[in-house]
C-alpha cells in the first residue's frame, strides 16, 4: 500500500475528493447524468508555514474540511430541491434584499462561518460537555474522582455511537454512506496499485485509516485520557478546561490518523482497528453506479495513471492534464444514466 495523499467525503448522491488545494464534487444528477465541478479549496489560514506545524495543523485542517464539507453537501442538495412545493406568497422587499445578500460570496461566507460555527458548538456541547455534566451527578452517590472520570469516558463513546447508530438507520444518510463506502474504495483501490476502474473499485475494501470517522473515535479517546489526568475541584473550571483542551486534542488526534495512514507499523494497526471497526457503521457497498461517480470525482483532481507509474511501476501512458475550475458533464451519462463503468473515466480533461 502507498498512501496517495487524496481525501474526501460523500455528499448527497456524490463524493467530494480533495488533492492538494484543488477539490472536485461529483452529483449524480435527478436526470441521471454526472456533473463534476472542480475548484481551488481556500485555507482557513493563509499562511503555509502555520499549516506545517505539527499538532498546529490538525486544528485548522480540521476546520477546513468542515467548511469544506459543508461547501460540497450544500452544492450537492442544490440539485435535489423539492420542485412541487406550493408557491409561495411574493416575497417582500426586506426577504428580496436578503436574498440578494445572501446570494453573494460575502453572503454565503457568513453564512457558511455561521453554520461550521453552530455545528462545532452543538458538536461540543453534545459529545463533550452533556458527558461531564451527567458524570458530575455521580457525585451524589461517589466522592472517588477516578469512577466519576471513568463515567464520563464511558459516556462520551457511548452518546457518540448511539449518534452514529441512531443516522445510519435514516434512509438518506444510508445512500450518503453508501457513497462514503464508494470514495473509500476508490482511495483503496489506487493506494493497492490496481487500474482505477468500477471491477477493481467494487472489490476494493471500504475501510481506511485516515477516514473522519476514525479520527473522531480517537479524539474521544484521547480527550478521555486527557482528562483522566488534568482534573479540578471547581466544576466551572472543569467545564473550562474542556474547552482549552479541545485544540489539543484535535491536533493530536490529527498527527495519528496521518501516521496511521502512512504507516504499517502494527501497533499502529491495532490502535487503528477500532476506528475501521465503526467504518461499517458510517459506509455501505456501494452499487456501480456510485462507484462510477466517486471515479469521476477522482480523475478530475487526480492522476492516478502516473501515481501508479511511479509507485508500482507499471505503465499507463500519461497525458498531461490541465486542471480547470468549473463544471462539466462526464460525457456519456447523459442518456444511460451512468449504467456503462468506462464512461467515468472522461471526468477530467
Amino acid at each position: 500500500m502507498k498512501g496517495s495523499g487524496i481525501g474526501g467525503q460523500a455528499v448527497m448522491e456524490g463524493v467530494m475528493m480533495k488533492n492538494g488545494d484543488r477539490y472536485a464534487v461529483a452529483v449524480r444528477k435527478p436526470d441521471k447524468e454526472i456533473i463534476v465541478k472542480t475548484s481551488e479549496s481556500a485555507s482557513f489560514v493563509k499562511g503555509k508555514k502555520l499549516l506545517s506545524k505539527p499538532f498546529i495543523r490538525g486544528v485548522f485542517n480540521f476546520v477546513d474540511s468542515l467548511v469544506l464539507g459543508m461547501t460540497t453537501l450544500t452544492y450537492s442538495a442544490g440539485f435535489f430541491d423539492d420542485d412541487e412545493e406550493e408557491p409561495e406568497k411574493e416575497p417582500s422587499k426586506l426577504d428580496k434584499k436578503i436574498d440578494s445578500f445572501l446570494s453573494t460570496k460575502k453572503g454565503m461566507d457568513i453564512v457558511m462561518g455561521i453554520t461550521v460555527a453552530f455545528s462545532m458548538v452543538l458538536a461540543v456541547a453534545v459529545f463533550m460537555i452533556l458527558p461531564y455534566f451527567l458524570s458530575l451527578l455521580l457525585q451524589r452517590v461517589t466522592d472517588s474522582q477516578n469512577i466519576i472520570v471513568t463515567c464520563e469516558g464511558i459516556l462520551k463513546i457511548i452518546i457518540f455511537l448511539l449518534y452514529i447508530k441512531l443516522i445510519s438507520n435514516m434512509k438518506d444518510i444510508q445512500r450518503v454512506f453508501m457513497y462514503h463506502g464508494a470514495e473509500h474504495k476508490c482511495i483503496n483501490c489506487i493506494e493497492h496499485g490496481m487500474e482505477l476502474n468500477v471491477d477493481n473499485v467494487m472489490k476494493s475494501s471500504r475501510e481506511h485509516k485516515r477516514c473522519g470517522t476514525s479520527f473522531l473515535l480517537i479524539v474521544m479517546v484521547v480527550s478521555i485520557i486527557a482528562h483522566m489526568f488534568i482534573r479540578v475541584d471547581s466544576k466551572l473550571l472543569g467545564f473550562a478546561i474542556r474547552i482549552l483542551l479541545l485544540p489539543v486534542i484535535a491536533g493530536i488526534s490529527y498527527e495519528f490518523i496521518r501516521l496511521a495512514g502512512s504507516s504499517e507499523n502494527k501497533l499502529v494497526e491495532l490502535l487503528s482497528r477500532p476506528g475501521m471497526m465503526l467504518q461499517h457503521q458510517t459506509t455501505r457497498e456501494p452499487t456501480p453506479d456510485m462507484v462510477e461517480v466517486a471515479i469521476a470525482s477522482v480523475e478530475a483532481v487526480f492522476d492516478w495513471k502516473k501515481f501508479l507509474n511511479e509507485n508500482f511501476g507499471t505503465h499507463y501512458e500519461i497525458v498531461e492534464k490541465a486542471y480547470v475550475c468549473g463544471e462539466k458533464i462526464v460525457p456519456g451519462t447523459e442518456k444511460n444514466g451512468g449504467e456503462n463503468a468506462e464512461t467515468s473515466k472522461n471526468a477530467a480533461s
